[in-house]
């Protein structure tokens, strides 16, 4: 029987049943409550949006968004959101998926954290990042009712959200600083890693190679 919550449908196919057990397998309930979160408000955005997202490929792309933050998929030498897009296209690869809807999922991870380009692009990838912004960042929370945001939360809550998941953001790069270069983590690093020193766009420009 499909599970529904806040009249969103739970995708109930193989693949999506596998990439459930998988991320509540192999990540901590932390990322685990968030990735289906993302699933749920991205859901409920993108029909505020007029946007029809397929529920298979945006529920894996939800579930993969984080992984790079954690052992055993992050790495030590890209931005964590290329870990798990290479997980998620790995994944669905694997589960016969097609090589157009692969890159769909990868691009959806991959970008989840740029501002404004993912909503120009497949309904998938705009999905994905609204859910990302409305439980991360709280964005267009007027867009979703009281009794939606409940039955989301009663089904998977956030206690300490906040607090715990700038933790995970600054565990999951502070080992690999550079990557942060450009993107948003850097302001995460530069709050909590004492020390860090964000690299400057324009002193990279400035001291280029280039004679001038």
């Amino acid at each position: 029987m499909t599970e529904y919550i806040a009249g969103v449908a739970i995708p109930d196919s193989k693949l999506a049943q596998d990439a459930t057990d998988l991320i509540r397998d192999t990540t901590p309930p932390l990322i685990f409550h968030h990735s289906r979160r993302v699933y749920l408000f991205g859901s409920l955005q993108a029909a505020v949006l007029g946007l029809s997202p397929d529920p298979e490929l945006l529920y894996v792309a939800a579930l993969f968004h984080d992984t790079g933050l954690v052992q055993p998929y992050r790495s030590d030498h890209q931005r964590f959101e290329m870990d798990g897009a290479d997980q998620a296209r790995a994944f669905v690869l694997a589960h016969g998926l097609s090589e157009s809807e692969a890159d769909t999922v990868w691009t959806a991870v991959a970008l989840h954290t740029t501002p404004e380009v993912p909503y120009g692009m497949a309904p998938e990838i705009a999905a994905t990042t609204a859910g990302v912004e409305t439980d991360v960042l709280g964005m267009r929370l007027g867009n979703i009712t009281r009794a939606q945001i409940d039955a989301v939360t009663a089904a998977h809550p956030r206690p300490d959200f906040k607090r715990q998941i700038l933790e995970a953001f600054t565990d999951g790069f502070r080992h690999r600083p550079d990557t942060t270069f450009g993107t948003v983590n850097a302001d995460v690093l530069q709050h909590f890693v004492p020390g860090f020193r964000r690299t400057d766009f324009v002193d990279v420009i400035e001291n280029s190679a280039w004679p001038e």
